[in-house]
């Protein structure tokens, strides 16, 4: 070895020289806690993906001001106290500065304790919960409508469609409460009483149950407020004892996944969206989504997808406008007060308002598969 010893190291200096000219290129480090595994793991995984097509081209464009956006993703498996242990990580170990993209209404809530104790912004959380909107949480900022609006319009255009026998079954936690509040305003509007309301466990629901009490109350149409496979399932149960009554439920459900699971049992189930049709190149969100896909030879652009990719553009543009070296603080400055046009919706946030769009619309799923409005 004595022998190349001199041969190597003028190689071992230019490495070095090198090193200290060219230093590793500095990275934003931002987190995301969500149900990469579990019930909600096919949404989940859309949402994110849409999120990277746009991170994903910044970086390939050199990052924000230098800087490459490195986002830092952990599973919760979807389980609330898991989301907070994440969280927990990615802010004290990890130190990053904005987190982003988490899943489900108690998980957020979870780690709520965490966010407002460093003080850190959390952008675009995957949920449309009445509690993360009013009142203001200062280190949140929402980029969908809440499920309240979802549930209402749900009600409202089956009652226009002259259904008058509408059966509820929510998620017996915070998130299922919270969008039955908006479907009971539904209610009231239309002048109508619920065929049913039916509690479920969120994690384990009692299908044995549920579903005889559905067809006994002999409703025309099911608002299925749940997540994934606690849907899909319910569904399945529903179709076995022949009734044809038509499920609707969230945008939570709005993936690939989704439809996938339910299979045949998918054709004439409606989904409220949140975001606009993922087909109508109308919107410069939408076509800029698809080209990007189309590009990274991705399938087409679902729904979850385009919430995952819109979060992303809210995201980056805080960055960007929290200057070359952004903090919590400074990000938190940048979207207060934030109006953005992420490409035919103007995102919009105030001291009294992080809702940021209010966008609310129908979907239903088709015969081939596919989400159509």
């Amino acid at each position: 070895m004595s022998l190349y010893l001199p041969l190597l190291r003028p190689a071992i200096a230019l490495g070095l020289a090198l090193a200290t000219c060219f230093p590793a290129a500095a990275q934003i480090l931002v987190g995301q806690t969500a149900g990469f595994s579990g019930p909600v793991a096919a949404g989940v995984k859309e949402t994110t993906d849409g999120a990277k097509l746009y991170i994903d081209m910044v970086n390939q464009k050199g990052g924000i001001n230098g800087q490459q956006v490195k986002l830092i993703s952990l599973d919760d498996k979807f389980v609330p106290d898991l989301a907070r242990d994440n969280a927990k990580k990615l802010i004290e170990d990890d130190k990053v500065v904005a987190l982003f993209l988490t899943r489900g209404t108690p998980h957020t809530q979870a780690m709520l304790p965490e966010i407002q104790k460093y003080n850190v912004p959390l952008i675009a959380p995957s949920t449309g919960a009445m509690v993360l909107h009013d009142p203001v949480i200062p280190q949140i900022f929402n980029v969908r409508a809440t499920y309240q609006r979802e549930a209402e319009k749900a009600i409202t255009y089956l009652a226009s469609i002259g259904v008058t026998r509408i059966a509820v079954v929510h998620a017996d936690d915070s998130f299922g409460k919270d969008a039955l509040a908006g479907a009971e305003k539904g209610f009231a509007a239309a002048k109508l009483q619920p065929a049913i309301v039916i509690p479920a466990n969120r994690a384990k629901p009692d299908f044995a149950s549920i579903v005889p009490a559905l067809v006994k109350s002999n409703a025309q149409s099911v608002l299925w407020i749940a997540s994934g496979k606690a849907v899909t399932d319910g569904v399945v149960g529903l179709r076995k004892t022949g009734s044809s009554a038509q499920v609707v439920t969230l945008s939570n459900n709005a993936s690939s996944g989704f439809i996938e699971d339910l299979g045949s049992n998918g054709r004439g189930v409606v989904v409220t969206q949140v975001f606009p049709y993922e087909h109508s190149i109308a919107f410069p969100l939408v076509k800029e989504a698809q080209e990007l896909a189309k590009a990274a030879h991705l399938p087409e652009i679902s729904p979850a997808m385009l919430e995952g990719f819109a979060g992303a553009k809210v995201l980056v543009e805080a960055l960007r406008r929290a200057g070359p070296n952004p903090t919590r603080e400074k990000i938190l400055q940048a979207l207060d007060g934030l109006r953005y046009d992420i490409g035919g919706l103007e995102v919009r946030y105030s001291p009294t308002d992080h809702t940021g769009l209010d966008f609310a619309d129908l979907s239903i799923i088709a015969a081939d598969g596919k989400f159509r409005r």
